[in-house]
C-alpha cells in the first residue's frame, strides 16, 4: 500500500518535468529564404541586471499584431518576455538599409528615451536562439564656447547584423550600431525618426554544435584561468598547512593522551577510577547530552543536508553540460525541480535525528524542517515580487508561474518532506554515545571571553572563506552582473575545498572547547561551521558598494534580499557539515579513551 501511494507523485513529477520541456519545431535547420525566429526579450540598465523591463515599453518600431512567445517555468523566473518584432532576417537574404519604420516620436517618446539612455538602458534580442545586446542611445557631454556643459542625447537609428553561416545552419550574428547613424533627441520635441538596419551573411567553418563557444570564451581566457589555477594553489594550500598542523597535533598530544589512559585502565581500573581527569576526559559524562532546542537542532541539519544535495547535483549537472551559456531559465528550472525532490532528504534527515534525540512531537519537527529555510526564502520573494510588480518590471512573476510553483510546493516538495520524515522515524536507530550521560549536568567552567560563541564563530570562518574569496567575485560578476560563468570544474573543486576546511576547522575548534571542559559543543560547532555564511554577506555589502555601479531600490532590494537568502542557505550547509564532523571527531575521540 505504501509503494502505491508514492506512484501519483512520482507520475504528477513526471508530468511537470514534461510540460516545463520546451517544445521547439525547429531544428536551427533552414533554407534559403526561410523565415528565422526573430525576437526581442528586456530592457533595462546596464548596471541593474535584475531591473528589466518589457522591450516595448519603449516606443520601439512594432508590428501591428505582437506575438509573445510562451515561455517556460525558467525562462519566467529568469525575468525573460519575449516578443515578436518587426526585424526580418531571411536566411542567407542579404539586406541594405531596410526600413523597420517611420515614426514620429512625441515629446513623451522623447522624454522616455532620454531617461533610458541616462541610465544606460539595453536591449536584449534573440535571433535563432542566439542572443544579442544593443545599447539603445549614446549620451554626451560637450563644453561649449561660454564653457558650459551641454548634455546631448542620441538614439540609435541603423542596427548593422552580420550573420555567419554554415551550410543550413546559423553559426553566429554579431550587431553594429555605426557611429554616425544617431539621431538628436536632446530637445524637447516631436522628432521623426527613420528606423532601418542592414544584413550581412558571411560563410564560416565552425559547426553549429560549436557555436555557443563563442559565449564561454570570456570565461577561460588565459589572464582567468591564471587566476582560478592560483586560487585553487593557494586553498589548496592552506588546507595542507591545517591538515599537516592537526595531524602533528594528533601524534604528539592527542594521540599520546589516548595511549596513556589505556595503559592506565590495563594496569589498574580502580586507579583509573579514583585518578583526577582534566581536561576533555573530564567532561566524558556530559559531551553526549542532548541540546536544547533540539526540535530546531534537528531542522536545520535537515534542511543543511537538503541544500547541500542540491548544490552537488547542480555541480554536478554543470560538469555534464546541461548548463549552456544563455540556454534561457535551464538552470532555474532544474534548481527549483531539484530542490523539491530533495525535500525526501530533509525530512528524513531531520526527523531521523530527532528521534535518536528522543524528541516526541516529530509533526512539530517535520513541519519545521519544511519551513525552516523555505519560510524566510518565501517572505523574500514575495516583498521582492510586490516591489518589481510596483516598478512594472519583467521579474515580477505572472499569475501562471505563481500557480505552477504552487502546485510543485504542494504535490511534490510537501509531500517527499512527509514521505522522507516517515521513513525516517520508521527506520531510526538508537544514537550511539560511546559515554554514559551523566543525571546530573556538569557546571561549565568560567571561560575567556574569547572563547564565546561570537568570537569563535567570528575565527572560524576566516580560513573557509579565504578558500572561496577570488571565485565569490566572478560568481557575483556572473548572477549580478553579465559575465559568464561556466567553469564549473573550479567552482566544484573549490566547494569541495570549502567543505573540507569547514569540517577541520570545526574539529578543531570542538577539541579546543572540550579541552577547557565546556561540553556544551552541539550548537557551538553548528554555528562556527556555518559563520561562513556570514562572511559572505559582509563580502555582498563589499561588492555592492566596491565592485558594483548597482543602484536604485529596487535593484538593492533584490540583491540584499536575495543575497540573504544565499547566505542562509550556505549557513545551514556549512554548519551541518560541521556538526557532523565534529561528531565523528567526538565519537571517536571518546570511543578510544573506553570512558564506560
Amino acid at each position: 500500500m505504501v509503494q502505491f501511494r508514492k506512484y501519483p507523485f512520482l507520475i504528477l513529477l513526471l508530468i511537470y518535468l514534461g510540460i516545463q520541456v520546451e517544445s521547439d519545431a525547429s531544428d536551427h535547420s533552414y533554407s534559403e529564404g526561410d523565415t528565422v525566429p526573430f525576437y526581442a526579450n528586456i530592457i533595462g540598465p546596464f548596471h541593474n541586471s535584475r531591473e528589466t523591463y518589457a522591450y516595448y515599453e519603449l516606443p520601439f518600431c512594432s508590428q501591428d499584431v505582437v506575438k509573445e512567445k510562451k515561455l517556460n517555468l525558467g525562462e519566467m523566473l529568469n525575468g525573460d518576455r519575449l516578443v515578436s518584432t518587426p526585424y526580418k532576417l531571411e536566411f542567407l537574404v542579404d539586406k541594405d538599409l531596410e526600413v523597420l519604420c517611420n515614426k514620429t516620436l512625441s515629446k513623451t517618446d522623447v522624454s522616455k528615451f532620454k531617461r533610458a539612455i541616462e541610465k544606460d538602458y539595453y536591449m536584449q534580442l534573440y535571433y535563432d536562439d542566439l542572443p544579442m545586446w544593443a545599447f539603445i542611445g549614446m549620451l554626451r557631454n560637450e563644453e561649449n564656447f561660454s564653457g558650459r556643459i551641454k548634455t546631448e542625447y542620441s538614439i540609435y537609428r541603423h542596427f548593422d547584423f552580420q550573420v555567419f553561416y554554415n551550410k543550413d545552419h546559423v553559426i553566429e550574428v554579431n550587431l553594429r550600431m555605426p557611429r554616425d547613424s544617431f539621431t538628436d533627441i536632446t530637445e524637447d520635441k516631436e522628432v521623426d525618426v527613420g528606423f532601418t538596419y542592414s544584413v550581412q551573411w558571411k560563410m564560416t567553418q565552425q559547426s553549429f554544435d560549436r557555436r555557443m563557444e563563442k559565449y564561454i570564451g570570456s570565461s577561460i581566457l588565459p589572464h582567468h584561468m591564471s587566476i582560478h589555477h592560483h586560487s585553487i594553489t593557494y586553498s589548496s594550500l592552506i588546507l595542507l598547512i591545517l591538515i599537516i598542523s592537526l595531524l602533528t597535533f594528533y601524534l604528539l598530544v592527542l594521540r599520546k593522551d589516548i595511549s596513556k589512559n589505556l595503559a592506565d585502565v590495563e594496569e589498574d581500573i580502580l586507579s583509573y577510577n579514583n585518578q583526577e581527569e582534566i581536561g576533555w576526559k573530564n567532561v566524558h559524562g556530559d559531551v553526549f547530552r542532548f541540546p536544547q532546542h533540539k526540535s530546531l537542532f534537528a531542522a536545520a541539519l535537515g534542511a543543511g543536508s537538503q541544500l547541500l544535495i542540491v548544490i552537488v547535483a547542480i555541480l554536478a549537472l554543470g560538469l555534464l553540460g546541461v548548463f549552456q551559456p544563455y540556454m534561457r531559465g535551464v538552470l532555474w528550472k532544474t534548481l527549483i525541480i531539484v530542490y523539491a525532490v530533495t525535500s525526501l532528504v530533509s525530512g528524513y534527515t531531520s526527523l531521523s535525528f530527532y528521534c535518536q534525540l528522543e524528541g516526541t512531537n516529530w509533526m512539530k519537527n517535520l513541519i519545521l524542517a519544511g519551513v525552516l529555510y523555505f519560510g524566510p526564502l518565501f517572505v523574500t520573494f514575495t516583498f521582492l515580487d510586490i516591489v518589481a510588480t510596483f516598478y512594472g518590471s519583467t521579474t515580477a512573476l505572472p499569475l501562471r508561474a505563481i500557480v505552477m510553483l504552487s502546485l510543485l510546493w504542494i504535490f511534490i516538495a510537501s509531500p517527499l518532506l512527509f514521505l522522507g520524515g516517515i521513513i525516517g522515524k520508521t527506520r531510526m536507530s538508537e544514537f550511539q554515545a560511546p559515554c554514559k550521560t551523566a543525571k546530573i549536568p556538569r557546571e561549565v567552567p568560567k571561560l575567556h571571553w574569547f572563547r564565546g560563541v561570537l568570537p569563535q564563530m567570528a575565527l572560524a570562518g576566516i580560513l573557509p572563506f579565504s578558500v572561496i574569496y577570488i571565485q565569490l567575485y566572478y560568481i557575483f560578476a556572473s548572477v549580478w552582473g553579465h559575465r559568464i560563468y561556466t567553469l564549473y570544474s573550479i567552482v566544484s573543486i573549490v566547494f569541495f575545498l570549502l567543505l573540507i576546511m569547514t569540517a577541520l576547522v570545526s574539529v578543531a575548534l570542538t577539541y579546543f572547547q572540550l579541552a577547557v571542559e565546556d561540553h556544551q559543543w552541539w550548537w557551538r560547532s553548528f554555528l562556527c561551521g556555518g559563520s561562513t555564511g556570514l562572511y559572505i554577506y559582509v563580502y555582498c555589502i563589499y561588492y555592492y558598494f566596491e565592485r558594483s555601479d548597482m543602484n536604485g531600490f529596487m535593484q538593492i532590494s533584490f540583491f540584499f534580499g536575495y543575497m540573504a537568502c544565499v547566505c542562509f542557505g550556505i549557513f545551514l550547509i556549512l554548519g551541518s557539515v560541521g556538526f557532523n564532523a565534529s561528531l565523528l571527531f567526538v565519537r571517536y575521540l571518546y570511543a578510544a579513551i573506553k570512558c564506560d
